[in-house]
């Protein structure tokens, strides 16, 4: 992403999420608090399209090209997270 308004506000909100979902770590088993945030995710995103749907109908219709299009983003921000992770394993972990 390029560096404008738009982006800067996005990773603000990104970073609010991963704060709150890495202070839950601290009290929680950080693999049922990233089983929690997909949930979230996925709960929310189907919201979206169930709000800009406006009927039942309309929103059956755009099911199945609304959960191809999640899918595909998160394995694009997946991959690019992994790739960097790789790229810089040691200064991110410490080893």
């Amino acid at each position: 992403m390029s560096n404008t308004n738009e982006d800067k506000e996005f990773f603000e909100i990104a970073d609010a999420f991963i704060a709150l979902a890495n202070k839950q770590t601290k009290e929680r088993d950080p693999g049922k608090v990233s089983a929690a945030f997909l949930y979230a995710a996925a709960r929310f995103n189907t919201f979206l399209v169930a709000a800009g749907a406006g009927s039942a109908d309309v929103f059956a219709s755009k099911a199945e090209e609304s959960m191809d299009y999640f899918m595909a983003r998160y394995k694009e921000m997946l991959e690019e997270h992994f790739e960097n992770y790789q790229e810089n394993f040691e200064k991110y972990m410490g080893n």
